[in-house]
């Protein structure tokens, strides 16, 4: 039994395994429509989720299985007091796999240690997101037809974003990436990605703090928000939140084949007018971060794929 609690959990092999059967789950949906039928996946979500939750429940769904769990810690026995160990062992006998969204750092690691099924770790605090990096692998590979020999700009909230450094984690493994890190000096890169992950790897990064220069070189950009939930006062998060807005004037000094990636949720940092630009690939994204997951689900509980 395998759990997923980072990006690195998976060999680079196993990761281009992963990403070719979600890459063929997109072109042949139906043929893996009735892979899970004897299947449960529980969402276990202690935070508010829109994208990550729907695009797991979809994924199970799409593949014939039923879902069941909880959006909130407040629906859930946590507001009386339940441990994160009690709740997973009690889930365990009701579903097959796990899905878990945790504020807390470390959370789903606990989680998995205690658990019968596969957990998934659907993001924990400002520390991992390793779904939504498959999902951007797949994004990046299905655009530019590699994930190697690429620069990228991550911009925006690079201290409290986890899902850029999952992402970057993920990609120091491939060759001759190049990072643009681009962030106001409060919200710089943490120091344990800048020390062990980039300079321990010798991977080639700059630290820029205007997007508008780091634009022209750029094969993707990564655009993320300034995350109210993770600023202890309003008045930082009210300073920050407008410092990197990308409109169509800024994608004029962009490369023609640079692509616009994001999370999500987006507030104001697109412009709703770059969403008719064909390199804004961010709702594609989306419908990636399904077939991704219907892969790793597959991959997890270890099913036997359709020929």
């Amino acid at each position: 039994m395998r759990h997923l609690m980072s990006p690195l959990d998976l060999s680079v092999e196993e990761l281009d395994k992963l990403l070719n059967l979600a890459d063929n789950i997109g072109k042949n949906p139906k043929k893996y429509a009735h892979t899970c039928d004897d299947k449960r996946l529980a969402t276990l979500f202690y935070e508010p989720s829109t994208r990550t939750r729907l695009s797991f429940e979809a994924a199970m769904m799409n593949l014939g299985g039923k879902v069941l769990g909880f959006s909130s810690a407040d629906s859930s026995s946590a507001s009386k007091g339940e441990s994160v160990a009690d709740t997973i062992r009690v889930v365990s006998c009701y579903a097959d796999i796990c899905a878990m969204r945790h504020p807390k750092e470390g959370a789903p690691l606990v989680a998995s240690m205690s658990s019968n099924i596969p957990v998934i770790n659907a993001g924990d605090g400002g520390h991992q997101h390793p779904t939504q990096t498959l999902t951007d692998l797949l994004t990046i590979r299905s655009l530019k037809g590699r994930l190697d020999n690429i620069t990228i700009g991550l911009c925006g909230d690079l201290k409290f974003g986890r899902t850029v450094h999952s992402l970057i984690e993920a990609l120091v493994r491939y060759e001759n990436v190049k990072f643009v890190l681009i962030s106001p000096e409060e919200l710089r890169i943490p120091s344990y990605i800048r020390e062990d992950v980039l300079k321990r790897n010798n991977v080639e990064f700059v630290e820029e703090e205007r997007l508008e220069d780091a634009l022209p070189d750029l094969d993707i950009l990564y655009m993320t928000r300034v995350q109210k939930e993770r600023f202890f006062n309003e008045e930082d998060y009210v300073r920050m939140k407008d410092f990197y807005v990308l409109d169509k004037q800024k994608m004029e000094l962009a490369p023609k084949d640079m692509y616009v990636l994001h999370p999500l949720p987006r507030v104001n940092e697109i412009s709703v007018e770059v969403d008719s630009d064909p390199r804004a690939a961010y709702f594609k994204q989306v419908q990636y971060g399904v077939y991704v997951r219907m892969a790793l689900i597959l991959t997890l509980l270890e099913v036997e794929l359709p020929c």
